[in-house]
């Protein structure tokens, strides 16, 4: 885990005084495991439909899905949270995940609504949502650690029904939320393109066992057993074969961009870079202009506040008032 946490540090001062591009930063290294959640299980039902609950559809997708990946890529680590119907308690599925050290984390889950003509795909990934839309869906979900017990010392008080206790947990936010992201597209547009489901979208929300991972981590919710059609597609042998090898090319994919991504900054050069910027990039300029040379004394360090598309004016207001904000442009960025 420090590993982990050291080499985002070492690569956000890249970014910051070397000058590394986003390509090269964005991930490190190879994918070689992964952790399959299927949600819910046991006595945890999960959602309902006709003559369906949603730990057995979480449960069959991501068998299938797990076949795929062990049966494509032989030197991939496949590691379930569950492959059987049992109760694994929420901190406990991130813990597997945290344990092996896994480099990808995908929850499979079905959804439900109260209007019977909602249907559709959609992934979450942990953050702060736009709105309350997916208030309930996110609930329901985290509303599975009233079954555990002692959950409120393990949760330390967190209460699946209390506005404040998502204000809490949105101080934290997931430093692997780029990549969760990237892998959220993937799996969505394999749904959409390839599945022909309805697209309802990447979004973000307060999954608590997205938020206890280490690691790239996302929530799928296949479609809604609420919906009349919907819930024959998802409960058939071939629906569910469809959703799992959707999700497999989202991570063929996924893993291919990675990996080409890694390949462009070896260690070797990550040391020649370094070697080479004595100076950050303002300090760079001056010596061109300048002549000389800048001492030890003259090197100024920086923290890395935000990352944008868009340039936003650095007026103390724009930051709550802070002073000597500056920027600069890289990769797009």
């Amino acid at each position: 885990m420090f590993v982990r946490y050291l080499i985002t540090l070492i690569f956000l001062i890249g970014t910051v005084f070397f000058g590394f591009s986003q390509s090269e930063i964005d991930f490190f290294g190879k994918l070689h495991t992964v952790v399959i959640d299927a949600g819910h299980g046991g006595k945890d039902k999960g959602c309902l439909g006709a003559n369906s609950y949603e730990k057995d559809v979480a449960l069959a997708v991501s068998l299938k899905l797990g076949k795929y990946l062990e049966e494509k890529f032989e030197n991939l680590n496949v590691i379930y949270t569950r492959k059987t119907d049992v109760f694994v308690e929420l901190d406990e599925r991130a813990k597997i995940a945290n344990r092996a050290k896994a480099d990808l984390f995908i929850c499979i889950h079905a959804n439900s609504a109260a209007n019977p003509a909602a249907f559709g795909t959609e992934t979450f990934v942990m953050g702060n949502r736009k709105s309350d839309a997916n208030m309930k869906t996110m609930q329901r979900e985290n509303s599975v650690i009233l079954l555990e017990d002692n959950y409120e010392e393990k949760y330390e008080n967190f209460d699946p029904y209390s506005p404040e206790s998502y204000i809490a947990m949105s101080i934290t936010q997931s430093v692997y939320q780029n990549q969760s992201i990237a892998f959220a597209e993937k799996v969505q547009q394999q749904f959409r393109e390839r599945v022909g489901r309805r697209d309802r979208g990447v979004k973000m929300d307060h999954f608590l066992v997205l938020h206890q991972t280490a690691m790239p981590s996302v929530l799928s919710e296949t479609g809604f057993l609420t919906n009349e059609s919907e819930v024959i597609f998802l409960m058939s042998e071939l629906g569910q074969d469809y959703l799992a090898s959707a999700v497999f090319r989202a991570f063929r994919d996924y893993k291919n961009e990675v990996e080409g991504k890694a390949a462009l900054i070896e260690p070797t050069a990550i040391e020649e870079r370094v070697n080479e910027s004595n100076a950050p990039e303002v300090e760079k300029e001056k010596d061109k202009k300048s002549g000389e040379k800048a001492t030890p004394e003259e090197l100024v360090f920086k923290v890395q506040l935000a990352t944008t598309t868009t340039k936003i004016s650095t007026t103390p207001s724009n930051f709550k008032g802070l002073e000597g904000v500056d920027y600069y442009e890289a990769g797009g960025l």
